[in-house]
């Protein structure tokens, strides 16, 4: 009797395992500040960061719909942002995306792990930590974490070739 061993290449640490998760935090970001901004209902151009940040500055929790400028919110919801989608995309690299050979795989299966990080925290996370994220539209979000997803197995692939 033979036994055969399936060896799944690991990337390490590095930029281009880190670059995925920040570019796809980007596409997602920009979607979802851009679309709160334009749509009739939208919760405003600041708002996605402004909700991000009130996880740490409670007090933003009672944001209004459109939330004013706040920059310390801004600010720290762009970092919490970026910092979530990278360690995400860390997820992805090292669990997810070396069992992915091809860039379609990859892609759908960043839009999956999207769809699943969407579904989490939708439905999970943001009622117990940040409800005032709730403010946001949620085919808008949806839709950006399948964007997100999909950007981070593109660049992943590409990456893991490079």
């Amino acid at each position: 009797m033979t036994s055969t061993t399936v060896s799944v290449a690991r990337p390490s640490l590095s930029w281009r395992v880190l670059i995925p998760g920040l570019v796809a935090s980007l596409v997602l970001g920009m979607w979802q500040m851009i679309a709160e901004a334009l749509i009739p209902t939208g919760a405003g151009l600041w708002s996605p960061p402004i909700y991000i940040a009130a996880t740490i500055l409670r007090d933003l929790q009672g944001a209004g719909s459109p939330a004013a400028f706040n920059l310390l919110g801004v600010v720290l919801g762009l970092m919490g942002h970026m910092m979530n989608s990278v360690i995400l995309g860390l997820i992805f690299a090292f669990l997810i995306g070396p069992r992915l050979s091809s860039l379609g795989s990859q892609v759908l299966g960043g839009v999956v792990y999207g769809t699943a990080i969407f579904l989490m925290m939708w439905f999970l996370i943001l009622p117990i930590f940040d409800p005032v994220m709730l403010n946001l539209n949620a085919a808008v979000f949806f839709l950006g974490h399948m964007m997100w997803g999909a950007a981070l197995g593109g660049l992943s692939n590409l990456a893991a070739r490079a």
